[in-house]
């Protein structure tokens, strides 16, 4: 019988959060981002506003995590508009999406170190 793998669920890396949807915001994901999963932790474009998957590097605002996208979105030819944990929350490490590039241990602290600085605790 073949092995079956279950991608993220919606808000599954979530520990704890602010009563009601005071630490989640509705986000615009730019297009080209491509598909994002849940937990995918997602940095802010300075001159547009708009999110995509926070690299290690880089000089657009987007290299300096700020949210954690809440369900997945695809926003491969397209705007998507999505959900994201913005502050007041605690988050599992363990269950985080993160770019490509954020391929080892010290650049996701840096990462988690980020979030901190906008209320998001990564456990």
């Amino acid at each position: 019988m073949a092995a079956l793998t279950e991608g993220r669920h919606a808000a599954e890396f979530i520990l704890s959060e602010g009563n009601g949807s005071v630490s989640r915001d509705a986000i615009t994901i730019v297009s080209g981002a491509g598909k994002l999963a849940a937990g995918t932790v997602l940095g802010k474009i300075t001159a547009s506003g708009k999110y995509t998957a926070s690299p290690a590097t880089g000089s657009d605002g987007s290299q300096t995590a700020a949210a954690i996208l809440l369900a997945p979105v695809d926003a491969t030819s397209a705007d998507a508009t999505g959900v994201a944990v913005t502050r007041f929350s605690e988050v599992n490490g363990n269950t985080l999406t993160y770019d490509a590039s954020v391929d080892d241990a010290t650049k996701r602290g840096a990462k988690a170190t980020q979030l901190a600085t906008v209320g998001i605790i990564v456990r």
